[in-house]
């Protein structure tokens, strides 16, 4: 419980900002009941005049009937007022934690988005946000009129009877003790069947982007057999958190029929003994069975908006789970901002590993000049992509430094830094959008004539132009047909527009035809002029002419020099270069 009361906290830290929406609310909440309450008087006056001794005074009925009407369409007008606050404070305030979520998620360091399923942060923005607004909205529909139900129905039917009121007070409170015990077990029931439910939604998301390989490799049944047992248990936990959050309404509902036939029969009596010591009338009786049946629907109401809340609750949890995870670690009010960067790179007796009882880079050192063109090769596994990562701040070292013209880069801001560098990497990263947003991601002000200038240099115009609408043919967040190496090709072009004064090529022409590889690179040899530049490859005959070949091996530099200096020296690079030559010899 003190679970919940934690996560009710951070929700009315949300709602507060619509308090006076809120306060309009509880007032047309307050007004509606008012009307509802009033209305049970008028008919008990007409029941009064109908079963009264004489002529029926059928004008004072029709006049009390169109009393009747007149307040219920006002109440219905105050109820649909209220309705439209509700949604609008519900969906702001979902509206809210959802745009938290996803400004929490840009501000994630990547060590927790690569260690965390896809598929279950996706999930906890969209369904565990969904589901908290269903709850969210019903506690609002059904919480405050139900409360000033309660309130307004006890006024009113002390002024009738006290007696009979107190035995009405007396009883009703079981409902919710019944309410109270089934709800506290809920909460883990519903808390458990989100999770599974993100464990489904992150198998879905990775077998469609995965699905080409499912189908290569025959994995189509185990992928199915997967997917139906996590679809079992989402059955099994959600059959049980519905079947015991709904015993509330049933048990509620025994417990407010009981109390409304205590109502019946003490009334009858009193009726009875109208004569004799001044009991209630036919009508005040049909009044006060109104005012009892009114009474105890808000507790069998709210019951079922508790039962509701503990799911909503559960999935609230996950939300703020998402929202409250550490963000990077905050840049130094005193970080530089690194402008018209020359491109001087040294690290420092760097240590780095993802998990700390798993060494991967130790004492690494380099100290790269302005305009140096270098190549970092090595066996798959020894830090190559980790090193790039260290160069963008993906990952900070965990000893040692790394500067840029002579920065710490830690003390740079990252956007500063990251705007620097020109990043091709192997795995291309294309959005949702025209082909020309795609290329105009680094220099978004790019005129029609540059652009075509890049996609030149890189070689894509040709294939862009086959394209339907050409520059302004939309593509889907994975290229949709394009082949992986027109998908390389735009990832180039844009590299090609932005011309940074440093640049990162991380097997950049690794999905691209020899012939256009070779065009490729004549063009980036063009571009790194000047240009400080690191090349990841593993096909070493692309960076035989590098300023310096960095040859790592287990987190560490081995060897440096140029190639034909590494191959003087017949080493680990040597080997290399000689196994690559000799395989494609034998091909």
């Amino acid at each position: 419980m003190k679970t919940g009361k934690g996560i009710l906290r951070k929700i009315l830290r949300y709602i507060k900002r619509y308090i006076a929406l809120m306060l309009l609310s509880v007032i047309l909440a307050t007004l509606t009941v008012a009307g509802t309450l009033y209305i049970p008087i008028i008919i008990g006056k007409a029941i009064d005049l109908i079963v009264s001794a004489g002529n029926v005074d059928f004008p004072a009925i029709f006049i009390l009937l169109l009393h009747t009407g007149v307040v219920a369409g006002i109440t219905a007008l105050l109820q649909w007022l209220m309705g439209a606050i509700n949604n609008r404070v519900t969906f702001d305030v979902v509206r809210d934690i959802r745009n938290d979520a996803f400004r929490k998620i840009e501000e994630l360091p990547l060590s927790y988005l690569d260690t965390k399923s896809t598929g279950d942060i996706v999930s906890r923005v969209i369904s565990d946000a969904d589901q908290f607004a269903d709850g969210l909205l019903l506690g609002f529909s059904q919480l405050f009129t139900g409360i000033v139900t309660i309130l307004g129905t006890l006024v009113f039917m002390l002024m009738l009877d006290p007696w009979i009121t107190l035995a009405v007070v007396v009883l009703t409170p079981v409902s919710l003790l019944v309410a109270r015990f089934i709800s506290r077990r809920t909460y883990s029931m519903f808390k458990l069947r989100s999770e599974t439910l993100g464990e489904q939604t992150a198998l879905i998301d990775e077998m469609i982007g995965n699905e080409k390989t499912v189908k290569a490799f025959c994995r189509e049944d185990e992928s199915i057999e997967k997917f139906e047992e996590i679809n079992e248990r989402l059955e099994k936990c959600s059959l049980r958190a519905t079947f015991f959050s709904s015993l509330t309404n049933p048990g509620t509902r025994f417990v407010n029929s009981m109390v409304y036939a205590a109502v019946g029969l003490f009334g009858a009596l009193a009726v009875i003994d109208r004569g004799a010591s001044g009991g209630i009338t036919v009508g005040e009786l049909s009044c006060f069975l109104s005012y009892a049946n009114q009474y105890t629907k808000p507790f069998n109401e709210i019951s079922g908006v508790v039962t509701e809340l503990q799911n909503a609750f559960a999935c609230a949890a996950r939300l703020f789970e998402l929202i409250e995870e550490p963000s990077e670690v905050p840049e130094p009010e005193d970080a530089v901002e690194l402008t018209d960067a020359k491109g001087s790179i040294k690290a420092e007796n760097v240590y780095f590993s993802y998990v700390p009882d798993k060494k991967l880079i130790e004492d690494f050192n380099i100290d790269i000049k302005p305009g140096q063109k270098t190549a970092i090769v090595g066996p798959t596994g020894c830090g190559k992509t980790t090193f790039i990562n260290l160069l963008m701040r993906f990952y900070d070292v965990t000893d040692g430094t790394v500067s840029a013209d002579g920065h710490d880069i830690r003390k740079i801001t990252r956007k500063s830094l990251r705007s620097s560098y020109g990043m091709v990497l192997q795995e291309t990263r294309l959005i949702s959008g025209t082909i020309r947003d795609n290329i105009i991601m680094g220099k978004p002000d790019a005129t029609d004539d540059e652009i075509k200038a890049a996609a030149k240099a890189s070689h894509a115009h040709s294939f862009i132009k086959r394209l339907p609408q050409g520059y302004d043919t939309v593509i889907g967040e994975d290229g949709g047909n394009l082949s992986q190496g027109q998908k390389q090709l735009l990832c180039i072009t844009r590299i090609m527009l932005c011309q940074p004064p440093m640049l990162i090529l991380d097997e950049a022409t690794s999905s691209i035809d020899t012939r256009t590889e070779l065009k490729i690179q004549d063009a980036f040899s063009k571009l790194m002029k000047g240009r400080t530049s690191f090349i990841v490859a593993h096909r070493l005959s692309t960076i035989r002419d590098a300023d310096v070949i960095l040859v790592m091996n287990q987190g560490s530099i081995i060897e440096q020099g140029t190639h034909d200096e590494l191959l003087a020296k017949n080493g680990f690079y040597a080997k290399l270069y000689n196994s690559q030559f000799d395989t494609s010899a034998e091909t």
